[in-house]
C-alpha cells in the first residue's frame, strides 16, 4: 500500500484490512501499551479493529495512519489527527506506539513531526492540540519536543487503574511549529 507520508525511517499509510489480522488489536489489550491512554478498559477484538479501519477510510473527521518501519515493513503503531474541525481549522493529535520493541527509538517523534507538518501544510490547520495523563512521561516529552505549549490541566478527569488521573492539555499553533 502506498505511503501518504515518508520520513527517514517510517512510512505513514492508510490503515488496511490486513492490519486487523496483525498485532494491532492486541496493542489495545496490552496493559503497558494502554497505561497512558484511554484504551484497555474494554476488550478489543479483531472485528472491532476491522470496523475502525473501515470507518477510518470513510471519514473526513479524522486522519488515522499506520506507522510502518520502512526497513522491515512492521506496523508499529497508529498516529492521527482527529476531531478535525474545518471552521476552527483545528485537530486533536493522538499516537499509539503499540509495538513495545519500537519504544524509545524516536519513531513516535518522527511520525508526529510528519503528521503535524501535514496538518499545517496540507490540511490548512491553524491549531493542533492534545491531552495526556499527567503520569504519561513519554507523551508529555513528545508534546514538548513538538513545541506544544501546556495550556491547562483537567484535574482528576479520568479514572484509570483504580485512581483519578489529571489530564495535561497542550496546543500548538501553525506559526509556532518548527520543522526539522
Amino acid at each position: 500500500m502506498a505511503s501518504l507520508l515518508q520520513g527517514s525511517r517510517l512510512d505513514l499509510r492508510a490503515l488496511c484490512d490486513a492490519d486487523a489480522d496483525g498485532p494491532y488489536p492486541g496493542w489495545l489489550n496490552d496493559p503497558l501499551v494502554c497505561a497512558g491512554n484511554s484504551h484497555g478498559v474494554w476488550p478489543y477484538s479483531r472485528e472491532m479493529a476491522r470496523d475502525f479501519i473501515a470507518r477510518s477510510r470513510q471519514t473526513r473527521d479524522a486522519l488515522t495512519l499506520a506507522m510502518v518501519v520502512r526497513d522491515d515493513g512492521r506496523h508499529i503503531g497508529n498516529i492521527s489527527l482527529q476531531a478535525l474541525h474545518a471552521g476552527n481549522r483545528s485537530a486533536e493529535f493522538a499516537v499509539l506506539l503499540g509495538d513495545r520493541t519500537a519504544w524509545g527509538q524516536g519513531y513516535g517523534l518522527e511520525a508526529a513531526r510528519l503528521i503535524v507538518a501535514h496538518g499545517f501544510d496540507n490540511l490548512n490547520l491553524h491549531r493542533i492540540h492534545c491531552g495526556t495523563f499527567a503520569d504519561n512521561q513519554a507523551m508529555l516529552a513528545l508534546a514538548r519536543k513538538l513545541g506544544m505549549q501546556q495550556e491547562g490541566l483537567r484535574r482528576q478527569a479520568v479514572y484509570k487503574r483504580g485512581a483519578w488521573l489529571d489530564v495535561v492539555e497542550f496546543g500548538l499553533l501553525r506559526d509556532e511549529f518548527v520543522r526539522t
